[in-house]
């Protein structure tokens, strides 16, 4: 489920706010976690809709991409606990990734402005954590193997699964 799951959620939670490392932009998406993955003790639903972000790459002489810039207005983003029918929902203003393409092949994302950020239970720290801030974040992503590693975290945090559970 790791490898499968983890590339829509970045599409549908990420992208939706800026943090998707190489992927389109993409509105109105809907996503289920099972629970252990999203959150730990409920399956986590996170739908996004609306936004409009703008993404740039940059490439080397050689005609390699080095980085990624998506910047814009941010989206409706809502998560719900399935088994208790509770969600809460972030009207995200905007948001500004930055992603370099490191040397061996990993990549840096520098986020900043409202992002959410799902990591698993492979994840560095391991997860299931569902996260929505308000700030910055820094983490890095292994493509062979989709393991995020949090570097750092500034502003403020919600931790979805405590505001749902």
């Amino acid at each position: 489920m790791k490898n499968g799951a983890k590339p829509f959620a970045l599409v549908a939670l990420l992208t939706a706010t800026a943090v998707a490392a190489a992927q389109p932009a993409r509105a109105d998406d809907s996503l289920i976690l099972p629970a252990g993955l999203g959150c730990a003790n409920f399956d986590l639903q996170l739908q996004s809709s609306g936004g409009n972000l703008q993404t740039k790459d940059f490439y080397d002489r050689d005609g390699s991409k080095v980085r990624t810039i998506t910047a814009g207005k941010g989206v409706l983003l809502t998560y719900t606990n399935l088994a208790n029918r509770r969600s809460i929902s972030f009207n995200t203003s905007g948001s500004v990734s930055k992603t370099t393409y490191n040397a061996d092949g990993s990549l840096t994302v520098r986020a900043s402005g409202h992002n959410g950020l799902i990591l698993f239970p492979t994840d560095v720290p391991a997860g299931p954590t569902t996260t929505q801030y308000i700030g910055a974040i820094v983490y890095t992503v292994d493509p062979a193997t989709g393991v995020f590693t949090l570097a750092s975290t500034s502003g403020q945090a919600v931790d979805v699964c405590a505001a749902l559970g």
